[in-house]
């Protein structure tokens, strides 16, 4: 029995869960609402304040599947609730990042400026503090959303080995590299 999967998803004060008969787990909680489609062998069950999940067999395919959307399922209902956050850190001389709106305005280093636009689902902020790396704070209630966006941001400049110039998530390592050997 997978451990995650028989683990019930707690529902707390002012949330609510659905699911439909075609297997559309919906949530709503003071942040917004969220649905999720849910494979139809894995069976779905509000049950007074908490929400379990069973398979019909012991399969591979049903075992992964049983711990993958209890934790789904769960993400869900802490989205709604409390709401996720991440931060992204610009390192290098002239990276900066500015917004207006949804819009992202980056400078990092090329020869024009990249305009990535946010979905509307997400909120974006920027700051630049005097001695401290430009950063980008990123907010919403879809995890997978969040964890996408973030991602395609990081993207535009990974950070590289040897100086760590680029987009990282703050509190990310970056494994350094040495550079040359000096000359003889």
């Amino acid at each position: 029995m997978s451990r995650i999967g028989k683990k019930p998803v707690t529902i707390p004060a002012g949330v609510t869960v659905s699911v439909s008969p075609e297997n559309v787990v919906t949530v709503k909680g003071p942040k917004g609402e969220l649905k999720e489609n849910i494979d139809r062998d894995i069976k779905v069950e509000v049950k007074g304040e908490a929400v379990e999940i069973s398979r019909p067999t012991d399969q591979i395919r049903h075992r992964a599947m049983h711990g993958l959307y209890r934790s789904l399922i769960a993400n869900l209902v802490k989205g709604v609730t409390d709401g996720y956050k991440k931060n992204l850190e610009l390192v290098g001389v002239g990276y900066k990042a500015s917004n207006q709106g949804n819009l992202l305005d980056l400078s990092l280093g090329f020869s024009h400026n990249i305009v990535f636009e946010i979905p509307k689902e997400l909120k974006v902020a920027t700051a630049q503090e005097k001695g401290q790396n430009p950063t980008i704070s990123l907010e919403g209630i879809d995890k997978q959303l969040l964890g996408q966006v973030a991602a395609k941001i990081r993207g535009l400049r990974k950070p590289e080995p040897y100086k760590g110039k680029g987009v990282k998530y703050q509190g990310e390592y970056i494994r350094r590299k040495a550079g040359k050997a000096a000359g003889k």
